[in-house]
């Protein structure tokens, strides 16, 4: 109810303003009109901007060039004129009759886009106070990638990671995951997150093909402004203006991918696109966007082992179980079979091997290969629409709607497969010349989705037994094979006599392809209760379930205010904002903490599983810009705060300064703080997985749990575990081993959760050298991360407390299920984490219309001296590196480009998969043809074009070439 009352009080305040805005315009027309036409072939020009300064108030010309603007400007007032591939022009009007012939110059000066992300105002690009590229409509268009989204993967300093076909998350400095809380994605100033999946979604619900006008990345931090999640940069994207953008436009692409390699067959991709915008008298317009996807999917099916037998948490006193023969496997793309966590594991012990008695097996379940338990089928459907209505000169009120459902799969903890995933916005809009309001919902359901990692635990628990059943068989089977072959198990038939054991003891598991395979399958992902039923957990399904059933409603409200024109000495910007999460519990991933915890699973009587959770945030900023020796020197300085009541108020300075001593040549130096408030999963989240709970960061949380006083670390329990099977084969009792052992347990100690905070030191030099051909940007930056966020897994024993002779027992493998609680805990690392780069950037027109670019990153992490809790995983190449060649009219209506890309090698890590990313080399390439008497193009490309396959993270799909041929017709029926 909070929520909807801050989108009543936001209408109510647009219904009060906009007569007022109305009436200070006064009521006389002044009528514009005149035609545009490209000098050098002196032929008209369709679709030019015209725009009053310092006014909302513009149009476009139609299709001889010629435009009618209507207006309550007074004389003199300035028309910009501006078009894709030309050179922008301003044009004064200084009295009724003006002859308004413009001739617009090609664009060939390079470094002369204009953006508005980095100080929420429009400034030069060259004169930015922190690192910012853009992608515009030209540059989007010459890109051999596939889509415009995949185009950023070329944007200096950007780390692209595919989850799959329809789920691509940017990043930029380190620190890179698929689900990427620290990097926001904003279209249209909309926050584009699915907040209780803890993701941004990419472009599945954003701009199609036809709508996206321009692209702005800001890399590192940009919480002074932004707030939230802007800590590792942020992607703006910007669609087209119904009033500037006008006519019905066609988008057909077709492809393929899988042509080898990849573990599936050649298959086809297509992508289906509609526009039509229709503005009326420059006072009322609309537009309308619809585009449909479908292909299949990339296949993550990396069979390396990540537990190998060399680990103590396998069985390196075997040597003959090395390899192959590991009885302990724990595959990147293999579920079920987790040894590393703990939660799929059975220790067979009483064994003689070698003649040795009281030996013990670590031995891992069977499990199930990913592309057996996910679909290759995967689309993506989007439709939104925008009214838009000039109040006057001054202001414009919108309204947009947007909806998207997609399919694929991501990784967060574990992977998710999305199954007809839903999310929509509302935004309301009134902004003008100094100032902005905004208001936008968006609500969130995901649909038939499930998390692959409990579908496999309760396949094998459900159909091969549990795993007391599953050991027992096993052991017996083992014993027999020893029996059957020599009579005593040794190095000579042991690798032998596991896989044999193996094979008996999942003599009923569902085996993939069949139906009784299938039918399980589709019970458990249907059940919204990971858990399976036993002894301890009655209540259970028998099948267990892996459903991913998660709703919830996001409200936001912000506005600022450009105060320059009423402070003479400098430059104010104004600005705040409020947002609310909803969650809707589904007593499985969110649930009602005020219920006690043995009944937050179960379902009420009116159908719910409780209250619903709000977790919300209030902030405000103000950026004061000073500019000095005749404007060779521009000041910056920022300061935000943010409260959300969960944490202690936050300040966020930013403090810049950009040095021109002449047009050419443009030097910053910036100095911000960032803070990130824990995403709703990583603060909220309540989830049993693979009899592991994923807990939130916040302490209420902990409440009659004790993971955060009363556990100890899984990784010591790991090393405590092997001693005491290495005691016990020498002879040991195994529970006098245990408390001889027991200063190998490490207690955990965790804090109690906080916001993440980075201190930012940025250096950066753009110029533009030989006449304007030649662009030079180059930044280089140092980070400080406090307070970094991430997972730990820990064991509590169960009624006991950590240090007691019965809790130093309860943490032996024998134990596991009766002895101890396992929590994989959202907490704060103890130690501070430094990273620091630099990056590169060249442009060069050296002829005519060819341009070769190319950049380089680098980026790195200091070591620290001790151990943290949990790995950070950084997760970053220091190397990468693009180069583009390109000429958009080597004939007439022809244009072609080519993209190389490199990336070195680099460690992986993260909760589900650690392993080394190998190094990447790939070719992108298209060729253009324009077909003007019909406004078309047809353009043919591919991305990887020699199929040289990859992976982009560990545990990740792996990415093959993709062939296309993209059809458009633009700008009908104008």
């Amino acid at each position: 109810m909070k929520a909807l009352l801050y989108v009543k009080k936001f209408t109510l305040f647009v219904l009060l303003i906009t007569p007022v805005l109305s009436f200070g315009q006064g009521n006389n027309f002044i009528e514009i009109s005149g035609k545009i036409i490209d000098k050098g072939d002196k032929t008209t020009l369709p679709g030019v901007s015209v725009l009053i300064k310092g006014t909302v108030a513009g149009t476009t010309t139609d299709n001889d060039g010629s435009f009618k603007l209507r207006s309550k400007a007074k004389y003199p007032f300035t028309l910009i004129i501006s078009s894709v591939g030309f050179q922008t022009q301003e044009f004064e009007v200084s009295s009724p009759g003006s002859n308004i012939n413009v001739e617009l110059v090609t664009q060939t000066q390079l470094a002369q886009e204009i953006v508005v992300t980095a100080s929420r105002v429009e400034e030069s690009i060259l004169k930015s106070p922190v690192a910012i590229a853009k992608l515009d409509i030209r540059a989007i268009r010459e890109s051999p990638s596939p889509s415009f989204y995949d185009a950023l993967e070329n944007v200096k300093g950007v780390q692209m990671t595919t989850s799959s076909l329809t789920f691509k998350i940017p990043n930029t400095r380190g620190f890179n995951i698929p689900s990427n809380y620290r990097f926001m994605q904003l279209v249209d100033g909309i926050d584009m997150q699915a907040a209780t999946l803890g993701v941004p979604l990419g472009n599945a619900i954003g701009p199609t093909e036809l709508d996206i006008a321009s692209v702005e990345i800001t890399p590192g931090a940009a919480s002074a402004l932004y707030g939230l999640n802007a800590i590792n940069g942020m992607s703006n994207l910007l669609t087209k203006s119904p009033f500037f953008y006008q006519g019905l436009s066609i988008y057909q692409k077709t492809g393929v991918n899988h042509v080898g390699g990849t573990g599936r067959d050649a298959s086809v991709l297509t992508e289906t696109a509609i526009r039509y915008a229709k503005a009326f008298n420059n006072k009322f317009a609309f537009k309308v966007n619809f585009s449909y996807m479908k292909g299949t999917d990339w296949l993550a099916d990396t069979r390396l082992d990540q537990n190998p037998n060399n680990l103590k948490s396998a069985n390196p006193s075997f040597s003959t179980l090395n390899g192959a023969n590991n009885a302990a496997f724990d595959g990147w793309n293999k579920y079920g079979d987790d040894v590393l966590a703990g939660s799929n594991t059975v220790s067979v012990s009483g064994l003689n091997i070698n003649g040795k008695a009281n030996q013990t097996l670590n031995v891992a379940r069977t499990g199930y290969w990913e592309k057996d338990l996910v679909s290759p089928n995967v689309d993506n459907l989007k439709f939104d629409a925008a009214l838009h209505y000039r109040l006057s000169d001054k202001a414009e009120l919108s309204y947009s709607y947007r909806i998207g459902k997609m399919d694929g799969v991501f990784q967060r903890g574990n992977k998710i497969q999305l199954d007809n995933v839903i999310v929509q916005n509302h935004k309301l809009e009134l902004k003008g010349a100094n100032f902005l309001v905004r208001a936008y919902m968006s609500s969130e359901d995901s649909g038939d989705s499930f998390n692959v990692k409990p579908l496999a635990d309760n396949m094998d628990l459900s159909t091969g037994g549990s795993g007391s059943v599953w050991s027992a068989a096993y052991k017996t089977a083992l014993n027999k094979y020893a029996t059957d072959n020599g009579g005593a198990l040794n190095d000579g038939n042991l690798a032998a006599a596991t896989a044999s054991a193996r094979q008996i003891a999942d003599a009923n598991r569902a085996v993939p392809g069949t139906k009784a395979f299938e039918d399980q399958k589709a019970l458990i992902r249907s059940i919204n209760n990971w858990d399976i039923k036993s002894s301890t957990i009655p209540d259970a399904p028998v099948s267990g379930g892996a459903a991913l059933i998660q709703k919830s409603h996001l409200y936001h409200v912000e506005g600022q205010w450009d105060l320059s024109k009423y402070t003479k000495v400098f430059d104010l910007l104004i600005g705040g904002d409020a947002r609310l999460y909803e969650i809707i519990p589904d007593g499985n991933n969110f649930v009602d903490f005020s219920r006690p915890i043995a009944d937050r699973g179960k379902v009420l009587e009116n159908g719910t599983y409780g209250k619903n959770i709000d977790y919300k945030k209030i902030g405000g900023f103000a950026q004061v810009t000073k500019t000095l020796f005749a404007e060779k020197l521009k000041l910056f300085g920022s300061l935000r705060f943010d409260y959300n009541p969960e944490f202690k108020p936050i300040l966020t300075p930013r403090l810049a300064a950009v040095y021109s001593p002449d047009k050419s040549n443009n030097f910053r130096f910036t100095y911000q703080q960032g803070y990130r408030f824990p995403g709703l999963f990583e603060a909220l989240s309540y989830v049993n997985n693979g009899r592991v709970k994923r807990v939130g960061s916040l302490p209420y949380i902990n409440e009659g749990l004790g993971y955060l006083d009363n556990s100890y670390t899984r990784a010591s329990g790991v090393v405590f575990n092997a001693a005491v099977n290495a005691a016990v084969a020498a002879g040991a009792n195994r529970n006098e081993a245990a408390l001889a052992n027991r200063n190998l347990l490490v207690k955990a100690q965790l804090e109690k959760g906080r916001p993440e905070g980075i201190h930012s030191f940025e250096f950066g030099y753009k110029s533009v050298f030989l006449n304007n051909t030649l662009v030079f940007d180059f930044d280089a930056y140092t980070n400080t991360y406090d307070g970094f966020l991430g997972q730990v897994q820990v064991d509590v024993p169960k009624g006991q407390t950590v240090g007691t002779d019965a809790a130093v027992l309860a943490m032996l493998d024998a134990n596991r299920d009766s002895g101890q609680d396992r929590y994989r805990v959202y907490t704060n690392a103890k130690n501070k984490y430094r990273n620091y780069g630099s990056a590169l950037g060249l442009t060069y027109n050296f002829y005519k219309n060819y341009t070769v670019s190319g950049n380089t990153s680098f980026n790195k992490i200091k070591s620290n001296a001790t151990t943290d809790i949990f790995v950070t995983g950084f997760n970053t190449p220091e190397w990468t590196t693009n180069i583009q060649f390109g000429n958009r009219q080597i004939a007439k209506n022809l244009g072609f480009s080519v993209v190389y890309r490199w990336q070195q090698k680099f460690l992986w890590e993260s909760p589900l998969v650690n392993g080394n990313v190998p190094a990447i080399h790939t070719f992108d390439a298209q060729v253009t043809y324009k077909v003007p008497s019909i406004k078309g193009s047809v353009k043919v490309g591919g991305s990887n074009i020699f199929n040289n396959n990859y992976i982009q993270y560990a545990g990740g799909p792996t990415l093959g070439g993709l062939y296309y041929v993209a059809i458009t017709f633009d700008n009908l029926l104008n």
